[in-house]
C-alpha cells in the first residue's frame, strides 16, 4: 500500500545514532517566529469493478481524461490552495511541543515548473522481498548514508527531507494570502498526490546519490499476510541507516501489524490478527469508500479552514494510515475527485529535486506514474476475499436510551444508544449514513473511537465482523485547536448483511480507546447517489 523512505512510518525526526548526522542543520531565516494564530482495486482475473480501486495507482486514468476534457489553461476558473513558502513558522510535534522544521527557503516566483516525461519505467517491489545484506540492501543503505552525510544546508539532506514533510504535514506554513489559516496536506484531497510527489523526489535523490537511475524505493506491502510486519531491512540493528530506535519495541518482528490498533492493546494470535487486518482493508477500501470523497478526502481550496480528520479526511487516511503511524511509532507520541475539479488538478507544490534545485509540480502531472518512471510490482490482493461476516444475524436489540437522552456527552466510557432510522422520501437510489456529530477534542491529542452497530456483546466482536463499523482516529497534527465536526459510516449494505433491513431502529455502540472527547449527537440520514 505505501512506499517507504528510510523514515518508514515513524512520526519523529530524531536520529537513533548521531553518527549519521555530523552537524546540526542551520535554522533558516524564512521562519516567521510569531504567527498570527496559535491555535480500482483490481478485481479478480484482471477485471475492474466500479466499487474497487487499483490501490497502487489510485490517481491513474485522470491524466488521459484531463487532456481531452479541459482547456489548456483553465487556471482563471480555479481556486487551488497554496502554502506561503516564504514564511515558515513553528510546526507542532505529536507531543504538543513546537518544532522548527523549516526547510531551506524558496521564492516561488523564481521556481521553475517541472513536468515528468520518463522514457523508462522501473519497478517498485515489496520491502519484505529484500534481505539484509543483499545487493539491493547495500544500494539502499548507501543512498541513505550519503543523504545523511550531505551538508546540513543541502535541501537533499536526510533531515531536510524530513523537514519538508514536517512543515507541510504539521502546519509549518500558513495559506498564501490567508495568514490566519494554517496549511496542511493532510485530511483532504491533497493527501495522496502530495505524498506521491514527496516519495518521487526522495527516490530521485537516492538515484542521484548512488548514480543509479534504476534504483527504486520499496513499498511496505502491509495489506498482504507476507508483508504484515516491519520488513527485516528496517530492523537490522543500530548500525544500519534504515534502523529507527524510536519504533515501538513491542511491535518489532515477528509481531503482526494491527490495522485497528489502540494504545495499550497487546498483540493477539497472529492468524486471528491477519484475518482482522484483511477484513479491515475490505471494509475501508470497499464498504466505506463508495465515492471519490470517501476515498481521497474532501475538497480543500484557498480560503478554507485547516482540514480536519473528522470532516474532510478520506477513509484510507483515517484507517489504516493513521493507525499505522501510531502502531509503528513509540508509545510516546474509484473515480477521481469531483470529476476533474480544477482546484485539485492545478494545486501545486514545491520540492527540491535531485540537483538540490526547487521545482514546482502540479497534481495533474503525477496522475500517471509511468510518466514518473516507475510502477509497482503486481502482487496479490488477498483482502478482496476478506469480506467481514456477521457475528450473529437478526438480533433482538437490547434496551438503550435514544440520542436526545444521552448527548451531549464526554465519551470516557462505552455507551449504547438506540437510533431511529429515517423514512426514505422520493425515488431513486440512496445510501443510509450513520453520522456522529459534533466531535470535539484537541487536535494535538491522539484520539480513537470504535463504532459498532447492532452488537449486544462488543467483547465477542472482532474487527472481521460486520457489526464493527470501524473507528474514528486522529493522529496528532498541527497547532492547538479544538476540532469540531462529524464522522460518517455507510450502513445500508451492513444492515442488509445483518438481516436488519426492516428494522426501524438500530443499536449504536461507541467505545473510547484513547483520550476522552465530547460528542454532541448521533443520527442516520440519507445520501443520494
Amino acid at each position: 500500500m505505501a512506499s517507504l523512505s528510510a523514515m518508514g512510518y515513524a512520526t519523529n525526526y530524531i536520529p537513533c545514532s548521531t553518527s549519521f548526522f555530523p552537524k546540526k542543520p542551520p535554522q533558516f531565516n524564512n521562519r516567521r517566529r510569531n504567527p498570527v494564530v496559535k491555535f480500482t482495486c483490481k478485481a479478480k482475473n484482471g477485471e475492474t469493478s466500479p466499487g474497487k480501486f487499483d490501490r497502487r495507482d489510485v490517481l491513474l486514468g485522470l491524466g488521459g481524461l484531463y487532456s481531452t476534457s479541459l482547456a489548456a489553461n483553465p487556471m482563471a476558473l480555479a481556486n487551488p490552495v497554496f502554502p506561503d513558502y516564504k514564511n515558515c513558522i513553528d510546526a507542532t510535534q505529536p507531543n504538543k511541543t513546537p518544532i522548527n522544521c523549516c526547510p531551506p527557503p524558496v521564492d516561488p516566483s523564481r521556481v521553475k515548473d517541472f513536468f515528468p516525461s520518463a522514457t523508462t519505467v522501473n519497478i517498485r517491489k515489496p520491502a519484505h522481498s529484500f534481505e539484509v545484506g543483499s545487493d539491493y540492501y547495500k544500494k539502499y543503505t548507501s543512498a541513505i548514508i550519503k543523504m545523511k552525510n550531505l551538508s546540513p544546508s543541502d535541501p537533499r539532506n536526510f533531515r531536510q527531507q524530513a523537514n519538508v514533510h514536517c512543515a507541510n504535514c504539521d502546519e509549518g506554513y500558513t495559506q498564501s494570502g490567508s495568514p490566519k489559516l494554517f496549511y496542511s496536506v493532510h485530511n483532504s484531497w491533497l493527501f495522496f498526490p502530495w505524498h506521491r510527489w514527496y516519495v518521487y523526489f526522495f527516490e530521485k535523490i537516492c538515484q542521484n546519490l548512488i548514480d543509479d537511475d534504476t534504483f527504486t524505493l520499496p513499498f511496505w506491502n502491509w495489506d498482504a499476510p507476507e508483508g504484515m510486519q516491519i520488513p527485516s531491512i528496517y530492523n537490522s540493528g543500530l548500525t544500519s541507516p534504515l534502523y529507527d530506535c524510536f519504533r515501538n519495541p513491542e511491535h518489532l518482528p515477528p509481531t503482526v501489524i494491527d490495522l485497528e490498533w489502540s494504545y495499550g492493546e497487546k498483540p493477539v494470535d497472529p492468524k486471528i490478527q491477519i484475518e482482522n487486518n484483511l477484513s479491515t482493508m475490505y471494509k475501508q477500501m470497499i464498504t466505506q469508500s463508495k465515492t471519490p470523497s470517501d476515498f481521497f478526502g474532501k475538497a480543500y481550496r484557498a480560503g478554507d479552514d485547516t482540514p480536519d480528520v473528522k470532516t474532510t479526511a478520506g477513509q484510507i487516511e483515517k484507517t489504516p494510515h493513521n493507525i499505522m503511524h501510531s502502531w509503528t511509532g513509540t508509545s510516546d507520541d474509484r473515480s477521481n475527485p469531483v470529476d476533474l475539479d480544477r482546484d485539485w488538478l492545478f494545486t501545486s507544490f514545491i520540492f527540491y529535486n535531485e540537483e538540490a534545485k526547487p521545482v514546482r509540480v502540479s497534481i495533474k502531472d503525477c496522475l500517471d506514474i509511468t510518466k514518473l518512471g516507475y510502477k509497482y510490482e503486481d502482487v496479490p490482493i488477498p483482502w478482496l476475499d476478506a469480506k467481514p461476516k456477521p457475528r450473529a444475524k437478526a438480533k433482538t436489540l437490547p434496551s438503550a436510551p435514544d440520542p436526545a437522552q444521552v448527548f451531549p456527552i464526554t465519551l470516557d466510557k462505552p455507551i449504547n444508544v438506540i437510533v431511529k432510522r429515517p423514512k426514505k422520501s422520493g425515488t431513486g437510489s440512496s445510501e443510509e449514513i450513520l453520522v456522529i456529530e459534533g466531535i470535539e477534542y484537541d487536535r494535538r491529542n491522539y484520539v480513537k473511537i470504535n463504532v459498532y452497530i447492532n452488537e449486544d456483546d462488543v467483547n465477542a466482536c472482532r474487527s472481521n465482523n460486520t457489526e464493527f463499523l470501524g473507528s474514528f482516529s486522529n493522529l496528532p497534527h498541527g497547532h492547538q485547536m479544538t476540532a469540531n465536526g462529524s464522522t460518517k459510516f455507510r450502513i445500508s449494505q451492513v444492515l442488509e448483511e445483518l438481516g436488519a433491513r426492516d428494522y426501524d431502529k438500530v443499536l449504536v455502540t461507541l467505545i473510547p480507546k484513547s483520550n476522552p472527547v465530547k460528542i454532541n449527537g448521533i443520527k442516520i440520514e440519507f445520501e443520494d447517489s
